[in-house]
């Protein structure tokens, strides 16, 4: 059995999976949720790359071959090293894809105005992977970021529908407004952040469209998989999922719930 592996550092990459599943829900997955350790975006390049590298590992040891980071700060602070040091020597034939590639490859299809903003954590605005992507397909791009240290923990409290979270969403959605008003396009960089939808919405200038990224990243591992045969047919498809967490199962199925709708079975690992 090689399930599709899919890593956050919490529960946000449910949304990634969630989207993945909708769109082929016929081979198996594996999600991991480090957390005992999140959140990653306040951390330093160095640790969030040694966390990530320890959960890929543990995916591969699990038996898959094709890992996504559904992580934004894993894929913006981990992905490139992990590609370029670590897979030739663990196993060249192996696999991580990221979350920021497939929602930088569409963004200059969507935006008219050509000024994207990006919401995201705090590592994944400092880091400027979202800029550097973008301008390596779209050079014509301006790109905004704005960090909202926040958001997170008002979804994994489950706060989402406060009155409490009106405030936050709003103060950095005008921010953001105020920083380039030319916007015309939003990209949610942070997984979590679909949940926060509705008041996202609430905020938004007339006009202004919001990328969340589960069908993005489900659209571009479609097509990398039509392009990879081998590592397709190497994928077993038996539409089962498998969670592990490095934290407490219970906390996790409670929280699992929230992201996904439905009761999960959750098994806990040590990453080291």
């Amino acid at each position: 059995m090689s399930p599709i592996g899919i890593f956050d550092s919490g529960y946000g990459g449910l949304t990634i999976l969630h989207g993945i599943r909708q769109l082929l829900p016929e081979y198996d997955y594996l999600y991991l949720g480090d957390n005992a350790r999140t959140p990653y975006g306040p951390r330093s390049f160095d640790v969030v790359y040694e966390f990530t590298r320890q959960a890929v590992q543990k995916l591969f040891e699990l038996g898959c071959r094709l890992v996504i980071l559904g992580c934004n700060t894993a894929s913006a602070k981990a992905l490139r090293s992990i590609q370029q040091n670590d897979l030739p020597k663990i196993d060249p034939d192996r696999r991580v894809l990221g979350v920021i590639r497939p929602t930088a490859e569409v963004i200059g299809m969507l935006t008219k105005t050509r000024h994207v903003g990006v919401l995201a954590t705090e590592g994944t605005i400092r880091s400027e992977s979202y800029n550097l992507e973008i301008h390596k397909l779209w050079p014509d791009i301006q790109v905004s970021g704005v960090a909202c240290p926040f958001w997170v923990p008002l979804v994994e409290y489950n706060e989402a529908d406060s009155p409490g979270a009106d405030y936050f969403v709003k103060k950095r959605i005008d921010q953001m407004m105020r920083l380039d008003p030319q916007i015309d396009t939003i990209i949610l960089g942070c997984t979590h952040y679909p949940l926060l939808m509705p008041k996202i919405l609430k905020y938004l200038p007339q006009g202004v469209r919001v990328v969340p990224q589960g069908e993005y990243v489900a659209e571009s591992l479609k097509d990398y998989l039509e392009r990879h045969p081998q590592m397709e047919q190497c994928i077993s498809k038996g539409a089962s999922v498998r969670y592990f967490t490095t934290e407490s199962p219970e906390r996790f199925e409670e929280q699992a719930r929230v992201f996904l709708h439905e009761p999960v079975q959750v098994e806990k690992v040590t990453l080291e």
